[in-house]
């Protein structure tokens, strides 16, 4: 069994355009402890033997410039790049075509913006996607969870929803090829959108697996997330 990375992204990264030199740079251009989020990223995966190959989904106006830099990384042995999609959905089912696996080979996906993955957290991954077929990363709530209704005036809660029943989903989330392949061609002939990969295999009835993630893997959306991440890389 050969396990495959997917990396999305191609997304524009609008929230992190608040100014200076990142106004126009997506999250994943921009640097971090003077390396590129992204190879930061590709790097952690790399450190996990147990990885075959990571596929990036650039847009394709910015496959040249995420060649240029995993080469000047020295990163392309491992990885590839190829064309992404305007979603998130349509750039993981494009690098899904272009895999070389085979039906009970492993898929990983990751945001391309959590450079703080962590080697244990992977391969824990990896270890429940081999006894379930379907794993996410994810941490419990800590916050109280409502349910609200919108309204024209505001939101109006509805419920309170049990913290215990509750998590945060995060990535790595990992499925065999294959359901993953069936989950994306079924959402596509039903025209269904999800927030991740997970939503479009749970949509076909199988129970995906939850693998308790970390604080520190989180995605960096907005800029005071560069400041805590380069904290974290710091103590590293």
């Amino acid at each position: 069994m050969q396990v495959f990375v997917i990396l999305p992204a191609a997304g524009l990264g609008t929230r992190m355009a608040t100014g200076g030199a990142a106004r126009h740079a997506p999250k994943q251009f921009l640097e971090l402890h003077g390396q590129p989020i992204l190879v930061l990223t590709v790097r952690a995966f790399l450190r996990v033997s147990a990885v075959h190959r990571i596929f990036v989904a650039a847009r394709k106006s910015e496959m040249q410039r995420v060649e240029s830099q995993l080469r000047e990384h020295g990163l392309l042995d491992k990885v590839s790049v190829v064309e992404g999609g305007d979603t998130r959905q349509e750039s993981v089912w494009n690098a899904m075509k272009a895999l070389p696996a085979a039906e009970e080979d492993m898929v990983l996906v990751h945001d391309a913006v959590r450079p703080l993955i962590d080697s244990a957290t992977i391969e824990r991954t990896i270890e429940a996607v081999e006894h379930y077929h379907a794993a996410i990363v994810a941490v419990p709530a800590v916050d109280t969870i409502k349910q609200v209704e919108r309204t024209a005036d505001g939101a109006i809660i509805t419920s309170t929803i049990p913290r215990e029943r509750i998590v945060l989903a995060q990535t790595p989330q990992g499925f065999q090829f294959r359901l993953l392949r069936q989950a994306m061609e079924a959402a596509e002939m039903d025209g269904f959108a999800g927030t991740d990969e997970a939503s479009l295999v749970e949509r076909l009835g199988i129970e995906v697996a939850v693998v308790l993630g970390s604080p520190r893997n989180f995605k960096i959306t907005q800029p005071g997330d560069l400041t805590l991440a380069e904290f974290y890389l710091s103590q590293s």
